[in-house]
């Protein structure tokens, strides 16, 4: 467990750190599918790929979190006023894309870390989170349209950005003996 420990531990709490946009959770996260592995009987001898299997267990935790966080939030505010919480000013650690995936929502944030993050291919995400893949690839889509437009223009490694795609101009019916059909 140690050498699987040492292989994987910064790469899985990069991963969480990504959709959970906080580096403190993503350690614990991360700590916790450990612990978890540790105290199954057989650890992790049954598993064809350890790691995969402690991603899951950090992305499910990082789930379950965050619906025991909204339900408390939905019981606490029930009665009161809902308030305006002041943020701390972004501090030197924080990045552009670290604020524009903490901005996306929950869904898009978790295909787009898996995926990109994780090098996890659709239909493996789709089996992660139980949905199909077909939702899996319309929120990589509406993720990354999401991301585009919060980054701008940022271009990250001085590459030149892709150039927009243009349809072309539309054909036009000759004005001798058209009948107003348009031939391909």
């Amino acid at each position: 467990m140690g050498e699987l420990y040492h292989a994987c531990y910064r790469r899985l709490v990069a991963q969480v750190y990504a959709f959970t946009t906080d580096l403190t959770e993503a350690q614990d996260v991360v700590q916790e599918a450990f612990a978890r592995a540790i105290a199954r009987p057989q650890g992790l001898a049954d598993v064809d790929n350890p790691e995969a299997w402690l991603r899951t267990v950090a992305v499910n935790v990082v789930r379950r979190r965050w619906r025991r966080r909204q339900l408390l939030n939905t019981i606490l505010l029930r009665d009161r006023p809902v308030t305006r919480l002041v943020e701390p000013a972004p501090g030197p650690e924080r990045t552009d894309l670290r604020e524009a995936l903490a901005g996306l929502p929950v869904g898009y944030r978790e295909v787009i870390v898996l995926h990109y993050f994780a090098d996890l291919p659709v239909e493996e995400i789709a089996g992660l989170l139980g949905v199909p893949g077909g939702t899996v690839k319309s929120r990589l889509s509406r993720g990354r349209a999401a991301l585009a437009a919060e980054l701008g223009d940022y271009q990250g490694g001085g590459a030149p950005a892709p150039a927009a795609r243009t349809e072309p101009p539309a054909r036009t019916a000759r004005a001798s003996g058209s009948s107003g059909v348009k031939h391909a």
